[in-house]
């Protein structure tokens, strides 16, 4: 199959630390064209995944102007969006038309597409967000048996307005790398707990703080604020009195409730995080903390902690309930007391069993089997040309791959059955 991956013009692909969407299209890629698939990728111009081709409206990823008000912003998408049309049509005009376009662009990527109509492929666009966000657009839009959606999670999809849900095929859970060396054994730990995640308010930073403080354990933060990847360009940007980032949301209520906790010591912010050094911080952390306030749709950091072998606490929000198994790979509280109260317990928890169950359901094979069994769906439906059945190649150490397929694939049909009939 041909495909069109459109991962957005804000990060590359893959990133280099904060970019949960952009390191799932680098794990469908990698995995699909694993399987004999042709993968053209629309990104920005850094990126590094290897594709079978690539298109980029921009030289380098455009995340720093997400945060600024939506008139600054707006043209970035359009303008990105105007070029995967171009691909799309220079292909058509070649004879060697795209099977499918799976747009991971919000909005923009589904209403573009969309206008195309029959001149163009058939699209599947995966929902990364909380639907109440651009909650008019989902509520309205009608892809004109074009256009379908899928989930990455059946809580997020349950959120979604009923319009939205009838062109929902089902909810495919994200997809990590499964590291080949095993887990660190918590002897060998670090004492202090990370937090891995852009920092502001829906990520509850702050409650993170006060509860590490709380409980005697040192905590390292690492992402980004407002945009900036460290201290010295947030410094940088807030010292420039032409720079807009004063005026950030994220950037305001971190200078207001985060910095003021910090000390460098017990409680420090080190920034974005990629490559060895991150792999090595979620290795090494004697957990990951994520205590958030809104309904986590998908959750990659969660399944990148536990795949590293490092247990989870987690706010019971969106789909961490289905992510974390309460007590066995982390846990789940409700607020601040319950998150110091569970850091006390965290060496109760079992690093190879976090590894193995990683292994079982998060396998980057898992979530390639449910979107080719999305992809053919799409086709189907839309009258297109066939797509050869999933081969089912092996993840590589083969752990839990029979049970990690067929549980995607429940989820995957269950949730298409239960929004569509």
């Amino acid at each position: 199959m041909k495909v069109l991956m459109d991962a957005g013009p804000w990060l590359p692909v893959p990133p280099r630390g904060y970019g949960g969407l952009e390191n799932v299209v680098a794990t469908l890629t990698t995995e699909l064209r694993r399987r004999g698939h042709t993968v053209v990728l629309a990104t920005v111009g850094e990126s590094t995944q290897p594709a079978d081709g690539r298109v980029a409206a921009f030289p380098a990823g455009r995340f720093g102007e997400l945060a600024a008000p939506y008139p600054e912003v707006t043209g970035v998408a359009h303008a990105h969006a105007q070029a995967v049309v171009g691909e799309i049509r220079r292909h058509a005009d070649a004879g060697s038309p795209f099977d499918l376009v799976h747009t991971h662009l919000e909005v923009v990527g589904p209403a573009v597409l969309a206008a195309l109509g029959p001149a163009g492929p058939p699209v599947l666009h995966t929902l990364h967000w909380d639907l109440r966000r651009n909650a008019d657009f989902y509520a309205c839009f009608d892809g004109g048996g074009r256009v379908f959606f899928a989930g990455v999670s059946d809580s997020q999809v349950a959120r979604g307005p009923q319009l939205l849900r009838r062109q929902t095929l089902g909810a495919v859970p994200l997809a990590v790398p499964i590291p080949e060396r095993p887990p660190v054994p918590r002897e060998e730990r670090l004492d202090s707990v990370l937090v891995l995640s852009r920092i502001c308010e829906l990520k509850g930073t702050d409650v993170a703080v006060r509860a590490c403080r709380d409980a005697g354990v040192p905590l390292v933060l690492a992402g980004p604020v407002g945009g900036r990847p460290d201290r010295a360009s947030l410094d940088a940007a807030l010292a420039d009195p032409a720079s807009p980032v004063a005026g950030y949301p994220d950037v305001r209520w971190f200078l207001e409730h985060v910095a003021p906790l910090l000390d460098d010591d017990r409680a420090r912010w080190i920034g974005s995080v990629s490559g060895a050094e991150k792999d090595e911080l979620l290795r090494r952390s004697r957990a990951v903390l994520f205590p958030i306030r809104w309904p986590e749709p998908g959750g990659t950091a969660v399944c990148e902690a536990l795949a590293a072998g490092t247990p989870v606490v987690g706010a019971p929000l969106g789909c961490l309930p289905s992510l974390v198994d309460h007590g066995v790979t982390g846990f789940l509280a409700e607020d601040g007391t319950d998150f110091a109260e569970a850091l006390r317990r965290i060496d109760e928890i079992d690093p190879e069993v976090c590894a193995a169950a990683a292994a079982d359901r998060f396998a980057p094979a898992v979530m390639a089997d449910g979107y080719e069994r999305l992809y053919a769906e799409v086709v189907r439906r839309t009258g297109s040309s066939p797509v050869p059945a999933p081969r089912g190649a092996d993840t590589g150490d083969g752990r839990g791959r029979q049970r990690a397929a067929s549980s995607a694939k429940v989820s995957a049909t269950q949730s298409a059955m239960n929004v569509l009939t």
